[in-house]
């Protein structure tokens, strides 16, 4: 290759990545004066603009944007990309971009044990913590990764393993359904709604405590770029590079379980945004530079939750989604056109 045609693949790559994320950052911007411009009260975009920027007050619409949508959407944002980097975390631990905090059972064990933590401590104290709430799904999330990691010891074949987290997941969802029938009344209508996934009653409290652990977890996970990138070219590479391979594993999964915990403890598990997102990201970067890769799919993440949430309430208004519901149905297909191409790949 010639320095010329060098130089001209590599002003076409960073145009490319600046392609992306320009587009993804006004995708953003859309969906937050979309979603907060559609709902049961329409508000006009200029109103919208005089209340965020102006300061201007109009009333009912200036508390239906503060402390309603704006929440929401915010909350949509910060945990769509957060499990979307749960799901690249584990990608890259497992080296398949099949696995995910959903189809691996570990959103699944993060609700069993908030189910159980939250229905003694609403008997027991009549209210439970938002940190209370992550600790406990971030336990729920080790449990599950911890018998998923016990399973690949014993099983190569990748379609086995995930076979193994669906079944986790079905054990963990029945033990959950289980609490559940011993709950009060009032809990159970609080528990089945949280337990199938939604951004709804989301306050400003939600949004900065996710706001502060995400954001640490995201410095931590962009800090882990190289020792990444070193990874993904194997493990000999990796400890060449000098990468502690045991202690960067452990790193991965604490990581991975605290961004599924903390979208689990505020919005119950969601389907499949952890696989789908951050493979269509690197399809739309091509490339796996995690450098690169780390925020595109934060923000891919948060653009496809925050797009989900408005088709949950919009596609049957006044009647409200499940979030898990949109996820599936848009994230599913991705997954099926994955499995398909990986097969292709394979002969």
């Amino acid at each position: 290759m010639t320095e010329s045609s060098f130089h001209y693949e590599n002003l076409k790559r960073r145009g490319r990545y600046a392609a992306v994320f320009i587009g993804m950052i006004l995708a953003l911007l859309v969906m937050v004066v979309v979603n907060i411009n559609t709902g049961t009260v329409d508000i006009s975009v200029r109103e919208i603009m005089g209340i965020l920027f102006a300061g201007e007050a109009e009333g009912a619409n200036d508390q239906i944007i503060w402390q309603i949508r704006l929440p929401r959407i915010l909350m949509a944002a910060i945990l769509g990309g957060a499990l979307s980097l749960s799901g690249f975390l584990l990608q890259v631990f497992f080296n398949n971009p099949i696995a995910g905090p959903f189809i691996l059972g570990i959103s699944s064990g993060a609700k069993m044990v908030v189910a159980l933590v939250m229905i003694f401590s609403l008997r027991s104290a009549g209210s439970m913590s938002s940190y209370a709430l992550i600790g406990a799904a971030f336990t729920g999330s080790l449990i599950s990764v911890s018998f998923v990691l016990l399973v690949s010891r014993r099983l190569h074949d990748m379609s086995a393993l995930l076979v193994a987290g669906i079944m986790i997941s079905y054990i963990c969802s029945a033990v959950t359904e289980f609490i559940i029938t011993f709950a009060e009344d009032t809990d159970i209508v609080n528990l089945h709604g949280w337990s199938q996934g939604s951004f709804s009653g989301m306050n400003w409290s939600n949004v900065q405590v996710s706001a502060l652990i995400v954001a640490a977890a995201f410095l931590c996970t962009f800090l882990l770029s190289k020792p990444i990138g070193a990874y993904q070219m194997g493990e000999a590479y990796a400890k060449s590079m000098g990468v502690n391979i045991r202690i960067f594993r452990v790193v991965l999964i604490l990581l991975s379980s605290v961004f599924s915990a903390c979208v689990t403890a505020f919005a119950g598990p969601i389907s499949f945004v952890g696989i789908a997102v951050p493979r269509l990201t690197k399809l739309a970067l091509q490339t796996s530079r995690p450098l690169i890769v780390i925020p595109a799919s934060f923000l891919g993440g948060a653009v496809f939750c925050m797009f989900s949430d408005l088709a949950a309430r919009m596609a049957f208004a006044p009647l409200e989604l499940n979030i898990s519901t949109v996820t599936s149905v848009l994230g599913a297909p991705v997954v099926i056109w994955m499995l398909v191409h990986r097969e292709k790949e394979k002969q």
